[in-house]
C-alpha cells in the first residue's frame, strides 16, 4: 500500500484488529489504551480536518519521505554505462591486488599469477576510467549545448530545424493542393 492510500485508508485495517498483540498498549499505563486511543483520533481529525486542530497533533503525523530536487542533473545513459562499468572493473581490480598481495605474504603458489593479473586489471581499469572521460566528452560535444561556433551539436540543431521545416513545407503544399479540388471530376 502507497502513502496515498495510507494517507486514505480507514485508522484501523482488517490486518491491525486482527494482528495478535502488534503495537498494543497496556491499560493503566502511562499512555495506555485510552489514552493511545483519544491520540490516534486527535491525529485522524486533525488530518481530515487541518485548520481546526491544532499544531501539536498535526506534527506527530509525519510522510514516510519527503522527496527532495536532485541537485544535479542525472548522467546521460552512455556516459553512466561507460562509468558502471568503470566502477566494476576497478573494484575488481582493487580485489585481485588485495588477493596477490595476500597470496605473497603466504607464499602461495598462486602469487605470482595473481600479480600479473592485477596488473593487466589495472591496465584494463585505466582504460575504462578513459572511456569515461571520453564519452562524456562526446556526449557534451554531439548533445549538450556548446557556446562555441564549431560545435558539432549546434550543425546537428541547424539540420534537424531545417528538415523540419521542409517536412511542414511540404505537409502545406500538400494540403494546398488537395484542398483545390484536385481529384474531384466536376465542380458541382
Amino acid at each position: 500500500m502507497g502513502t496515498a492510500e495510507r494517507r486514505e485508508a480507514p485508522e484501523k485495517s482488517v490486518a491491525v484488529r486482527s494482528a495478535p498483540g502488534r503495537d498494543r498498549k497496556v491499560p493503566g499505563q502511562v499512555g495506555g489504551t485510552h489514552e493511545y486511543a483519544y491520540e490516534r483520533s486527535r491525529e485522524h481529525a486533525a488530518r481530515q480536518r487541518p485548520g481546526e486542530y491544532d499544531e501539536s497533533a498535526r506534527a506527530a503525523y509525519r510522510p514516510l519521505w519527503v522527496e527532495e530536487p536532485a541537485r544535479r542533473r542525472r548522467l546521460p545513459d552512455p556516459v553512466r554505462t561507460s562509468a558502471v562499468r568503470a566502477v566494476l572493473l576497478i573494484s575488481v581490480t582493487l580485489i585481485q591486488a588485495m588477493v596477490a598481495f595476500l597470496c605473497a605474504m603466504a607464499g602461495s603458489w598462486p602469487a605470482f599469477p595473481m600479480v600479473i593479473s592485477s596488473v593487466v586489471s589495472t591496465v584494463v581499469a585505466t582504460w575504462s576510467v578513459v572511456d569515461v572521460w571520453v564519452t562524456r566528452q562526446v556526449w557534451n560535444q554531439r548533445n549538450g549545448v556548446v557556446s562555441e561556433p564549431s560545435s558539432t551539436a549546434r550543425s546537428l540543431r541547424r539540420e534537424r530545424r531545417a528538415a523540419r521545416r521542409r517536412e511542414r513545407a511540404g505537409r502545406r503544399d500538400q494540403e494546398r493542393i488537395t484542398g483545390r479540388g484536385a481529384g474531384r471530376l466536376s465542380h458541382s
